[in-house]
């Protein structure tokens, strides 16, 4: 019998919350055109959750190689204060993309170097980072929240294309073209080699080093890249708020999606949706005029849920106890 799809059961999740929004609120889905431009919950949702969608992508790959990656969210804060610093000092949209992107690839770099060629355990590695990293924001902006005045920058989070959101259609960009970087080429079967067997890989010629290495610098790079979108929505660098728990959502982003946390397989798709799912269960909650002091709660019952759903040896349990007690 062909096995079911890792996606049937976020897909099932994202499909119950949207029917749970329809029935207590009949507006939920609805989607207007003003001014050539889509605007509605479902469109929010999909704005707001590029940056989760955008960390989630990095995070599979770290994921894919055995490893983990809690600095992520440190990281947009450093490219948020980047960003801010570079205009408000009067450098170019150019410039400032470029050195707050560069800041994630080195934060990524140096993820990597201790994880893969140093040895150091990931989660020790980039939890280093995490706590250091969110004092080098706060360094970069001298401990104030620095606001940001420029109409082309805040289009990139704000902005529509085609009547689009450009945020979304960025991130859409970004997937399209990891997904063919790593399926329409070796690179995604020598991730998954490296997650399944780093010792075998190694024996079969790879260079499991740089591959481990590439993974967090590209996890750095999207966490740059979320950095200018959460600095651009805000208008803003919050270098105290910026990022704040992205790591957690980028996490179960992934692993809801699909990708085991122990390495080797890894679905870009399913972290998609998962982010896509993270996002409209918070989104949910607030709606239900649910106070977010206790938000976490109910959206940690769910995520544990999925993961339970998600888990072959859960369902064999489930399905044994229920063949059981039917033969009884």
């Amino acid at each position: 019998m062909k096995a079911r799809s890792p996606l049937v059961w976020p897909l099932a999740g994202l499909a119950a919350l949207l029917l749970l929004n329809a029935v207590f609120n009949p507006g939920f889905l609805r989607i207007t055109l003003l001014g050539g431009h889509l605007y509605g919950v479902p469109v929010d949702i999909l704005a707001q959750g590029s940056r989760t969608m955008l960390v989630a992508l990095g995070m599979t790959l770290v994921i894919a190689t055995g490893g983990i990656d809690l600095s992520v969210g440190s990281v947009v804060a450093i490219a948020g204060a980047v960003c801010a610093v570079l205009l408000e000092g009067g450098h170019s949209l150019g410039l400032t993309l470029t050195a707050a992107v560069g800041a994630g690839l080195l934060a990524g770099t140096t993820n990597g170097v201790l994880v893969a060629r140093a040895g150091v355990q990931p989660i020790v590695a980039t939890l280093i980072l995490m706590v250091a990293g969110r004092g080098i924001a706060q360094l970069i902006v001298g401990g104030q929240v620095v606001i940001i005045s420029s109409p082309s920058f805040d289009y990139l989070a704000n902005g529509f294309l085609f009547g689009f959101p450009v945020a979304p259609l960025l991130v859409a960009a970004l997937y399209l073209i990891t997904h063919f970087a790593v399926r329409r080429t070796a690179a995604g079967l020598f991730i998954e080699a490296v997650g399944d067997n780093e010792t075998a890989a190694r024996f079969a010629g790879l260079a499991a080093t740089r591959i481990k290495t590439c993974t967090y610098v590209f996890c750095g790079a999207c966490a740059g890249f979320a950095g200018i979108l959460s600095a651009a929505n805000i208008r803003a660098a919050d270098a105290y708020r910026a990022g704040e728990n992205m790591e957690l959502d980028a996490i179960f982003a992934v692993v809801v999606g699909g990708t085991a946390l122990t390495g080797g397989r890894f679905l870009i798709l399913g972290s998609a949706i998962g982010a896509l799912l993270i996002q409209t269960l918070t989104t949910t909650m607030y709606n239900l005029g649910m106070p977010p002091a206790i938000a976490p709660v109910p959206k940690a019952i769910v995520i544990v849920f999925a993961c339970l759903l998600q888990s072959s040896a859960f369902r064999a349990q489930m399905g044994g106890l229920f063949k059981t007690r039917t033969v009884a």
